[in-house]
């Protein structure tokens, strides 16, 4: 059995209810999501001006990338097509926030509070505690724990 393997079922071990699992496929991605909102939010030294497309979020994005790859490369992969996917939503809130809209941090922080809420709620229904209070990488073990879930789905390895 690999490390990866070992923690999808330590992982899966309180996530075994129906309803915390249909929470966790809405509410994972959602924390995902404004964690990496909120840190793109952090304004960067002024001397990083001329790098636009750098930022906090950057480091995040490469050293959560660089445990995935770890885990597994193909899982890593999927993951860079989502962080995108992301990151093209932040820009265009960012655009919607220079034209007057609500500010990018702002509606990351009422994501990730409801989505935190949810998944108490869920695992208040599971009747076990979040992974992650015995282990904090748990907490990037559950975006790659739906992705397998995904690959699984139509056949292709993860491995």
């Amino acid at each position: 059995m690999t490390k990866l393997d070992t923690l999808f079922e330590e992982y899966t071990s309180s996530h075994l209810n129906p309803t915390n699992k249909f929470i966790h496929w809405i509410a994972v991605p959602s924390i995902v999501f404004s964690l990496l909102g909120m840190v793109w939010a952090i304004p960067m030294p002024s001397f990083m001006a001329s790098f636009p497309y750098i930022n906090w979020a950057s480091l995040v994005i490469a050293f959560s990338l660089y445990y995935y790859y770890n885990l597994s490369p193909i899982l890593a992969f999927a993951m860079i097509i989502v962080t995108g996917i992301y990151s093209f939503i932040i820009v265009r809130l960012e655009y919607l926030e220079k034209a007057g809209g609500m500010a990018l941090w702002q509606i990351c922080v009422i994501i990730f509070v409801v989505a935190w809420i949810f998944q108490f709620i869920g695992h208040k229904i599971e009747g076990k505690k979040p992974s992650f209070f015995k282990d904090l990488q748990f907490l990037l073990i559950g975006p790659i724990w739906l992705l397998h879930f995904i690959f699984k789905k139509v056949g292709l390895p993860y491995q």
